[in-house]
C-alpha cells in the first residue's frame, strides 16, 4: 500500500486517529472535490484563495487568471493547498460534541509557474474533464491565445496528509439522558438536471453528469 510519509508540517497531533497518509484515499478526496482554497505570502501579506484544480498522476494543477497574485509570484511560491469535502452534520445532546463529519487534504510545497504550452494545455485538459468526464474530448480545443491566457500552477503531491471524521456524535454518558435528539444528518452534493442556454443545436444530448 503506497502512503505519503509524515513530516513535521503534515504529522496530526490532534485527533491523529483521523489521520489518513494513503495515497489512494488521499487521491480520492482530491478527485471528488471541485475548489481548493490556497494559501500563501506575498510582500509580507497573507492570502488565501479560493480556485479550480485538478490532480493529473501525483501533480496538482491550479487554475487562476494570469493577473492574480498567486500567478504573479516570480519562481516558486511556498504554498498551502486544502480541499474539504462535508459528508454530515453530527448533531450530538451537547454544543461542546456537536461536530461535522468531512474528509480534508492538506498539500504543503512550492508551485511552479507552468509556461510551456504542451503543458499547460495538458493542464487544460485535466481541469476540463475533472468538471464533466470526457469533456475535453467534445468541446473546441484552446488556442495559443487562450492557454497564454490562462494561468496554471504546478503543485507535486508530496508533503501531504488527510483527515477524516465518521460516525456519529460521541455524547458524555451522562448526557444520553437528556431530551435531545441526537445523530447525523448527512450532506450530500448532487447534480440537478441540466439547463441549455438557448443555443444547443438541435438533437444535441445533455452531458453524462455521473462521476
Amino acid at each position: 500500500m503506497e502512503t505519503f510519509t509524515p513530516t513535521a508540517r503534515t504529522q496530526l497531533r490532534r485527533r491523529s486517529q483521523r489521520a489518513v497518509y494513503d495515497k489512494a484515499q488521499v487521491h480520492a478526496i482530491l478527485d471528488e472535490g471541485f475548489i481548493c482554497h490556497v494559501g500563501f505570502v506575498l510582500d509580507g501579506k497573507p492570502h488565501v484563495l479560493p480556485t479550480a484544480y485538478a490532480r493529473s498522476g501525483e501533480q496538482i494543477y491550479i487554475h487562476g487568471s494570469p493577473a492574480s497574485r498567486l500567478m504573479a509570484a516570480k519562481g516558486e511560491l511556498d504554498i498551502c493547498l486544502t480541499v474539504t469535502l462535508t459528508d454530515g452534520l453530527v448533531l450530538a445532546r451537547s454544543a461542546f460534541h456537536t461536530s461535522i463529519n468531512y474528509r480534508s487534504v492538506v498539500v504543503f510545497g512550492k508551485a511552479r509557474l507552468v509556461t510551456d504550452l504542451i503543458e499547460k494545455w495538458q493542464a487544460l485538459r485535466s481541469f476540463t474533464n475533472h468538471v464533466i468526464a470526457g469533456r475535453w474530448e467534445q468541446v473546441k480545443q484552446p488556442t495559443e491565445q487562450e492557454l497564454k491566457a490562462t494561468g496554471v500552477l504546478s503543485l507535486p503531491l508530496e508533503e501531504v496528509s488527510a483527515k477524516v471524521r465518521t460516525g456519529p456524535p460521541i455524547d458524555d454518558e451522562e448526557d444520553y439522558s437528556l431530551p435531545v435528539w441526537g445523530g447525523v444528518v448527512p450532506v450530500l452534493q448532487q447534480f440537478g438536471e441540466p439547463a441549455p442556454d438557448g443555443r444547443v443545436l438541435d438533437g444535441i444530448a445533455a452531458p453524462s453528469l455521473s462521476r
